[in-house]
């Protein structure tokens, strides 16, 4: 059997789904009922990976079943994929056109393919655990916080 890459275009009212190898293609409404559709089709299909851009929170829920049902799901920067996008000729701007987009270039990123988590995680706790990391890695270029004294480094 071949490997199979999934993009899928998000939108507020559909989900877009293209699959490689091949031209498979089709969409289902953005709610309960089409995610829990395209859900169980992934499922069947085994992806060795499903990648969706980052819409602004239309696509938490999506992204978060599918981490829940075990499947292999990258949420990535819509700039990297239009860059691509640009890279291979593909100026076009439909949403068939984005999935299918989005399943070529979860073909080129094989190599940095997430395994998958013997038990998944929810995107808030990952979200604030970054949340806190990133904290973390700032303090360092902070200036300290004293007690109503300035800092001799920014004194003139």
């Amino acid at each position: 059997m071949s490997e199979v890459w999934v993009g899928i275009d998000v939108s507020k009212e559909g989900l877009d789904v293209a699959v490689r190898p091949g031209d498979e293609a089709w969409s289902v409404k953005n709610d309960q009922a089409g995610i829990k559709v395209l859900t169980r089709q992934m499922k069947k299909l085994f992806p060795q990976r499903i990648v969706l851009e980052a819409t602004g929170g239309y696509e938490y829920e999506l992204a978060l079943r599918l981490g829940r049902a075990g499947l292999p799901v990258a949420v990535v920067n819509p700039r990297q994929v239009r860059d691509f996008a640009r890279a291979v000729g593909r100026l076009a701007k439909t949403d068939p056109i984005d999935a299918s987009i989005l399943a070529h270039f979860a073909t080129c990123q094989r190599r940095t393919a997430p395994r998958r988590s013997q038990q998944p995680r929810s995107l808030r706790s990952d979200a604030l655990q970054m949340d806190s990391s990133i904290h973390k890695s700032l303090k360092c270029f902070l200036p300290p916080v004293s007690n109503g004294t300035q800092n001799s480094t920014f004194q003139n």
